[in-house]
Formats: C-alpha cells, structure tokens, sequence
C-alpha cells in the first residue's frame, strides 16, 4: 500500500471523532457556565436580602417609646410599633422574615427565594437568608 492510501485509510478511521471530544467537551464547559451564572445570582440574591435586612432593622430602630423616654429618659423600643415596621418593609421588599425586639435593639432575618436559570438540575429554587440588627438612636 502507498503512503498515500495509508494516509487516507487513517483518516477513514479517525473520523467523527473530533466531532464527539468537541461535544463532549461543550457540554462540559456550558455546564460550568451554567453554574457560574446561577452561582452568581445566587450571591446576589443573598446579598439583596443583607440590604433588606438591614433597611428593616433601621426602619423599625426608628420606632421609639416615647412615653417611656420622656419619663426616665432611656431610650428603648415600642415593641409593637417596631415589629410592624420592619414587617412592612420586608413585604414591601418582596421578601419573608422574621423580627425580634428586645429593648433597644432589633434583630431581622430576611429571606429571599433564587429560581436557578441555567442550571434545572435538582432543586430549582433556593432561599437566600441574611440577619441584621439595629439599635435605637442615641
């Protein structure tokens, strides 16, 4: 046989498999992107739910007893008034939470939901949960 034929002969035997590494190797890299994008997304959404968070705990910090201030001069929360402001703030955001009030200070956690675009495999919603605290105003 002549090297020309071998040389033909190989590339009959070779063929088609580029074409299947390339795929192969597609897939692969797609799904990295796929889990970059929803990864991102995912520390955006907690990061959204940190400022909500926080903006609750300032709104219901601004909730003063006053009649308790006047009389002793301390500076503590109406706990009632607290709670439904920050409570407000996190429907209005769009997110679910819960508020505690002790005294002065107040603790939100809000939470937001993640629905994953590129990536359905699994679960497709995630919750991203941040805590934040406030103080009263001295």
């Amino acid at each position: 046989m002549s090297p020309l034929r071998c040389r033909a002969a190989r590339r009959r035997e070779d063929a088609g498999q580029a074409t299947a590494f390339v795929i192969a190797i597609m897939v692969a890299v797609l799904a990295c992107v796929g889990l970059v994008w929803d990864a991102g997304g995912m520390l955006i959404t907690r990061g959204q739910a940190g400022t909500i968070a926080a903006e609750a705990a300032r709104t219901g910090a601004q909730q003063l007893d006053l009649a308790a201030f006047r009389a002793t001069g301390e500076r503590t929360l109406e706990p009632a008034a607290a709670a439904r402001a920050a409570r407000t703030y996190l429907a209005r955001a769009g997110a679910r939470g819960s508020v505690r009030v002790q005294g002065a200070r107040i603790t939100v956690t809000a939470r937001l939901d993640y629905d994953s675009v590129l990536l359905p495999i699994g679960v497709r919603t995630a919750a991203a949960q941040a805590t934040a605290a406030a103080r009263a105003p001295t």
